[in-house]
């Protein structure tokens, strides 16, 4: 189980640039989503004339089944400049996959409640650390996708592009550098180190 909870809006407002395409996902019975708050930033955006269209569905984290919806919207999608995901960090890094040549964001922080999480059948994962980190990374969490979590960059232990503890696995940080040239957008990795806040993770533990 787990909660996600919309980032403040001056950070939201802070990731959108000109077209907005928003994702919200219904899926898990098991996740706290804020929907109230989603209808209002979708109401602002789209007063705004920001807004070209919304999904709300189920399991964006089952790729099969996203792909049929967003066939749906290919041309809504194609307006945006951007996609906003309202989601757990699964379904926002399987939308990044998805569509790698196009900004995808993080609408939501996840935190940890005990028990099921996501459904999708793709090797992405989300620590639920509560300062979701895909808006900085190109849409690849560099806490799951690290075998040290570093978020502050490349350890410089990677030989050929796989990782120094696990040879088998690709390192996330030369994804992350990847994924960010091929968006235009290695100027992030300019921003301040965002240390990481390890009490969020007991925010529901009380």
């Amino acid at each position: 189980m787990l909660i996600t909870q919309l980032k403040p809006k001056e950070t939201i407002a802070s990731l959108v640039e000109g077209k907005v395409f928003v994702i919200n996902c219904h899926g898990c019975k098991e996740v706290s989503f804020p929907e109230k708050e989603a209808v209002e930033l979708q109401k602002e955006l789209e007063a705004q004339g920001k807004l070209t269209g919304v999904i709300t569905t189920d399991y964006i984290c089952n790729p099969e089944n996203m792909k049929l919806r967003l066939e749906s919207h290919k041309q809504e999608i194609d307006a945006a400049d951007m996609i906003l995901v309202l989601s757990c960090g699964v379904g926002v890094q399987t939308v990044a996959e998805y569509f790698e040549d196009k900004k995808v964001c993080a609408a939501c922080d996840t935190y940890p409640l005990p028990g099921f999480q996501g459904v999708t059948p793709l090797e992405y994962d989300c620590d639920q650390c509560g300062e979701c980190y895909l808006n900085i990374t190109g849409g690849i969490c560099p806490i799951t996708a690290c075998s040290k979590s570093l978020v502050n960059g490349q350890c410089g232990g990677a030989k050929n592009g796989k990782c120094e503890v696990d040879s088998n696995m690709e390192c996330g940080w030369e994804r992350i550098y990847r994924r960010l040239a091929q968006l235009g957008r290695l100027d992030v990795l300019k921003c301040p180190t965002q240390i990481r806040n390890y009490a969020t993770e007991e925010k529901t533990e009380a």
